[in-house]
Order: C-alpha cells, then structure tokens, then sequence
C-alpha cells in the first residue's frame, strides 16, 4: 500500500462520516510534499469553501494524531471540478456521453493515450468511442483519467 492508499484508509471513514466522499488523495511535490485531498459531497450539491474548510480541519486532526508524513507538508482540501479526475470506475459510467482523456499503464492496441467519448463500463472494462471506433480500457490499467473541459460539459452543469 502506497502513502495515498494509506492516508486515503485513514481519512475516509471520518470524511464519509461528515457526508462527503474522497475522489482522490494525493502526495506530491519535494523537499515539502503537499497533501492534496480531493472531495465532493455525497448528496450532489456544490462543494463551498466552508465544506473545504471543514474538511480540512479534520484531515489535519486526523494526521496530527497518526503523523502518516515525515516531515513538513502542506494540505490543500478542494473539490473535483468541471474536467474532474476520473477515479473510480464508477465515474466511467457516471460520466457515459461526456469526453475523456485516458491514460493508460502499459500499452493497449499500440498506444497508451485515448481520447474521445465514454461510452460506460461492460465487466470492469471502460469502453471510449475514439476516432477509428470502439476502445476497451481495462480499469485496472488505467494510470490518470479525466474528464475534457467541453462545451457540453459546461451546459451539463455537473
């Protein structure tokens, strides 16, 4: 288990507590790591700064006790946002008839990036119509996901 799973276990319990679902829990940076802890409410509306707030306060609790980090670092809580990251295969449905960009761990039909249309997620396969057809990406091999800022991304108001 990596340091992102690990803070990821011991965050989550409280944060679902509060009503909030983790999308993604970072580490990132040198000499001082910042600890980025992405979340989005579970009853759909808005994330606010006083939710960021909240959380953040929490987390930073949290890891005074545990102290999972040698060293200085900073913590920035925020939400997902329009193009958010893809996480969970969950997302790859949630998000069917929007545009994605893929990347991918090893190679997959000689290529590693996709781009193009989700089209949902068949036995833990997510399925993207790219230019040339249908592409099948299996979520396990899946490095980073995102959604592309679009037009009809911006009228979806997610």
């Amino acid at each position: 288990m990596d340091g992102n799973e690990r803070i990821e276990r011991l965050v989550a319990p409280t944060i679902t507590a509060m009503g909030y679902e983790i999308v993604r829990v970072l580490i990132s940076g040198g000499r001082r790591p910042v600890l980025q802890v992405m979340a989005e409410r579970v009853d759909g509306a808005p994330m606010t700064v006083d939710d960021c707030e909240g959380i953040s306060r929490t987390v930073s609790a949290l890891l005074d006790v545990e102290d999972p980090i040698a060293g200085a670092y900073s913590l920035e809580v925020s939400s997902p946002g329009i193009d958010r990251p893809l996480t969970r295969l969950r997302d790859f449905e949630r998000y069917a008839g929007f545009e994605a960009r893929i990347e991918t761990r090893g190679l997959i039909d000689g290529r590693r990036r996709f781009k193009g249309i989700l089209k949902g997620v068949a036995g833990g396969t997510v399925r993207l119509e790219v230019e040339g057809g249908l592409a099948e990406v299996p979520f396990d091999g899946i490095l980073r996901a995102k959604l592309v800022l679009t037009d009809a991304l911006m009228a979806a108001n997610i």
